[in-house]
């Protein structure tokens, strides 16, 4: 019995090439076609994905729980100033290389330092000038295991691809499945916007499958192209191209005058660094308190902010504050460098970026909901879920047409 013959007798005909509905179009007929055989073709994966993507989304949350003696603070007097802090540690022989100071103010600084030529970090009670020592790190092996299974399946780049042939396909899902789920009336509209949690088992499962996702379509193909962004140059060029930047393939850009500035102004920036580094070399270096003034100056609102002391890669101290004073309380960072005497070498702010760079510098939070903090990270998890129950939901759909096809 050849395969041909089994389809023209067997259940899967009527289920995966069903015929064309009287007064269904042509196009919403390929839509239904579309969606079955791309749903069937990668449900596993997106299932994989999205239920790996629920868990990492927590990963700050569970480590901050894990430390918590350590990560939240009494706020009680007055906080030690940064220089203070510094002397303290250079009583205990280390050398502060970095800290981070963050906006709220139950919560403890956590600083970078060198003892011994060793690098390590801890928290750090800016009230009692207690060390609070290093934070517990247990979680993240198997959180890396998580986010490995999230990108790549655990199978290296074989997986990477699988993952991202299966979103791209999940893109046409969410395409699809939104023209299958717009009803024919308006009448009826209501009907398709409401979960009829009191229907039997089959209608409650069609309704979870094709109400929640329309709820949550857009919010999902917006998740799954920034996670392409990441997987494929050729998706991260036609999202830089089309929101105004350029290529970024070398090998495909062309020798344009815009980039030839581009090239000329990093040139000239790195030999400014290197010249900083020897002209600078017996200068007096400023104090971190003078770095942190002069920053919030230019930048003068309260946020969470990151110094970063020179070092042999880089002669500036590093100002980053991310600003959240704005209409959604979106995190957007500003950046600014000094030298090592305390003078501004460059501003690079959120607000003067062009829109491709915006997009840039946000591609990884507005992928994994960070970028409106915990409020954001709720949502983007539940809509995770929705996007992980979508595969189940329709599979379970269309298997009960198989098996009433037989």
């Amino acid at each position: 019995m050849t395969f041909v013959h089994l389809m023209k007798t067997s259940p899967l005909k009527k289920t995966l090439l069903r015929k064309r509905r009287k007064k269904e179009s042509l196009f919403k007929y390929i839509m239904g076609l579309l969606h079955l055989w791309l749903g069937l073709l990668s449900g596993i994966v997106i299932v994989v994905v999205c239920l790996s993507g629920c868990i990492y989304a927590f990963k700050n949350q569970f480590t901050d729980l894990l430390n918590r003696d350590k990560v939240y603070v009494e706020a009680v007097g007055t906080q030690k100033t940064p220089d203070q802090i510094q002397q303290m540690l250079a009583k205990d022989q280390k050398v502060l290389t970095g800290i981070f100071m963050p906006a709220q103010k139950d919560r403890s600084y956590v600083l970078n330092y060198s003892q011994n030529g060793i690098a390590s970090s801890g928290y750090f009670n800016p009230y009692t000038g207690k060390n609070l020592g290093n934070a517990d790190v247990s979680l993240n092996n198997f959180f890396e295991v998580i986010l490995d299974i999230h990108k790549n399946l655990a199978m290296g780049n074989v997986g990477r691809q699988i993952n991202g042939v299966a979103v791209l396909m999940f893109c046409i899902l969410l395409f699809s499945g939104f023209i299958l789920w717009f009803p024919k009336k308006l009448k009826h509209m209501r009907q398709a916007l409401t979960v009829k949690f009191n229907a039997k088992f089959q209608r409650l499962n069609y309704d979870l499958h094709n109400t929640m996702g329309f709820y949550a379509c857009i919010l999902l193909f917006f998740m799954a192209v920034t996670g392409l962004y990441v997987t494929y140059p050729w998706v991260k060029n036609a999202l830089i191209v089309s929101l105004g930047g350029t290529l970024v393939s070398n090998t495909a850009a062309t020798n344009t005058g815009e980039e030839d500035n581009a090239f000329d102004d990093l040139f000239n920036d790195m030999l400014s660094r290197q010249k900083e580094k020897s002209s600078l070399k017996e200068e007096k270096a400023a104090t971190l308190g003078q770095i942190i003034a002069a920053a919030n100056k230019i930048l003068p609102y309260e946020a969470a902010t990151t110094v970063e002391y020179p070092n042999k890669e880089n002669p500036r101290f590093v100002v980053t504050k991310i600003n959240t004073d704005n209409w959604l309380g979106a995190m957007l960072p500003d950046q600014i460098t000094f030298d090592k005497t305390g003078e501004l070498k460059s501003k690079d702010l959120f607000q003067d970026k062009p829109l491709d760079q915006q997009f840039t510098s946000l591609a990884k939070p507005l992928h994994t909901g960070e970028i409106l903090g915990l409020k954001s990270i709720i949502l983007y998890f539940i809509v995770c879920f929705i996007g992980f129950s979508l595969p189940v939901t329709g599979f379970i759909f269309w298997f009960n047409r198989f098996r009433k096809a037989k």
